[in-house]
């Protein structure tokens, strides 16, 4: 399931035949209030400001890296610790930017499990639904294809069989800490 939107008035939720065919409704329910929760923060506008701001980033890195390469601002004046310091500050930026992307991403999800489980009123659907999902793949993991790895970041719990350097930039936080969260709401903590 995924929701999509700038803003609540132009949003929309959308579930695929999958999960409607693995979760039973109350699963559901969790599931799809977890989303409207995410049109509720406008996530999903955040989200894409974030990603255009760590895109900027890593692009004027990747100019900077060329300029570099190609001798840009060569004077008799420059020193080579100016040039291994912009040299850094190309490799590195770009590495900061992304980690802030998955972190927010991360926190935004957090949130909306919060929020989800306030919409439907039952923190514990959410969390079987996403202990279903979790276990789902990793009984049928997809085969891992070049257009699945690219992808496989936005997938709830990771496609694939076994932990990878994949799942460090996952937009989703582990399953199971989510799990352990809503748990604790269920319980009042």
């Amino acid at each position: 399931a995924f929701a999509t939107g700038r803003n609540p008035e132009h949003a929309a939720v959308a579930a695929t035949e999958g999960i409607l065919n693995l979760l039973d409704d109350r699963e559901l329910a969790g599931v799809i209030a977890h989303e409207l929760a995410h049109v509720k923060h406008r996530d999903i506008l955040i989200s894409s400001i974030v990603a255009t701001i760590a895109g900027a980033i890593s692009m004027l890195a990747g100019m900077l890296r060329w300029g570099l390469i190609f001798g840009m601002g060569r004077r008799d004046n420059d020193s080579a610790a100016d040039a291994i310091a912009a040299l850094a500050m190309a490799i590195i930026a770009p590495l900061v930017a992304v980690i802030i992307q998955m972190a927010i991403s991360r926190t935004r999800e957090y949130a909306a499990d919060a929020e989800g489980a306030r919409i439907s009123h039952d923190p514990l659907g959410l969390a079987s639904a996403l202990a279903k999902i979790s276990g789902a793949v990793e009984r049928v993991p997809m085969a891992p294809t070049p257009g699945h790895q690219a992808s496989a970041h936005l997938f709830i719990a990771s496609p694939f069989r076994g932990r990878d350097v994949l799942a460090l930039l996952s937009t989703h936080p582990p399953v199971e800490e989510r799990i352990r969260r809503l748990e604790a709401m269920a319980r009042g903590g």
